[in-house]
């Protein structure tokens, strides 16, 4: 199965860090959080992937042609291509990348259909490039092949970003709860589609509005609920966040093994 990762949005909440690089590519530990998001997937067995580029996309372009030189010894004449040594070959992924430009505005779902010909009709893992989720990717094609929907999406109940006051009429206060759990149930990405989703893309749409709204409306929707780790990326907080937890070395999505 290949995975289509929508790593193309301008990432405007994060200004500090977008103004020169992607969001796609914010560090999590030293590396970008496209790289997280790959090495969660390739761990369970995903490592074919087609990486929907738009703002600033030259800069993943050239994160992963410089990829190879940077974890291997290599020696180079100057006007001919590097000879790269694989005497570090261990720190290189295996993997095959499609990286693909699909428009610097261009809104999601327009970006999935500008790469629907890398796809061969064959069912796919569409995510985004701005969130960790240690989801067991087993258990979501299980559901998807119980539902038998053309589109079966994760769904998760997030924390609320601030603590909570349970206050009585009077104003005294009964409880503080430290960002609980919420009530409302959110889709986070690390969805497996068939070729019928394209049945319901527009070039002008995100894929959050009418795509995803139609195939609900036609029962073509399913969810599969996560109740592991989940942590969007749409704010330096949550980068500084998501630094703090890969620095404390209880790292719930590192699934893989060094």
């Amino acid at each position: 199965m290949k995975a289509v990762i929508l790593a193309g949005g301008l990432g405007t909440r994060m200004r500090e860090e977008t103004e020169f690089k992607p969001k796609p590519m914010v560090e999590i530990g030293g590396k970008p959080i496209l790289w997280h998001i790959m090495k969660i997937l390739s761990a369970q067995g995903i490592r074919d992937f087609v990486i929907c580029l738009g703002y600033r996309g030259q800069d993943i372009k050239r994160y992963f042609l410089d990829l190879p030189a940077l974890n291997n010894d290599f020696s180079i004449q100057i006007g001919k291509e590097p000879n790269i040594y694989r005497k570090n070959s261990g720190l290189l992924e295996d993997w095959h990348v499609t990286l693909v430009n699909t428009g610097a505005l261009t809104p999601t779902a327009g970006r999935l259909l500008k790469v629907k010909h890398y796809l061969e009709g064959e069912p796919f893992l569409l995510t985004y490039g701005d969130g960790i989720a240690n989801v067991d990717l087993t258990a979501l094609q299980k559901k998807h092949e119980e539902l038998k929907t053309a589109v079966t999406i994760t769904t998760t109940r997030p924390r609320s970003r601030f603590g909570v006051v349970d206050a009585d009429s009077t104003g005294l206060v009964h409880r503080f709860l430290e960002k609980p759990e919420g009530n409302e149930i959110v889709n986070i990405g690390y969805m497996i589609a068939t070729a019928e989703i394209f049945d319901y893309l527009e070039e002008d749409s995100a894929l959050e509005q009418k795509p995803l709204r139609s195939l609900a409306s036609a029962r073509r929707l399913g969810s599969y609920f996560h109740s592991g780790f989940w942590h969007p990326m749409d704010t330096i907080r949550e980068a500084e966040q998501l630094n703090e937890i890969w620095d404390s070395g209880d790292v719930p999505w590192k699934i893989w093994s060094e």
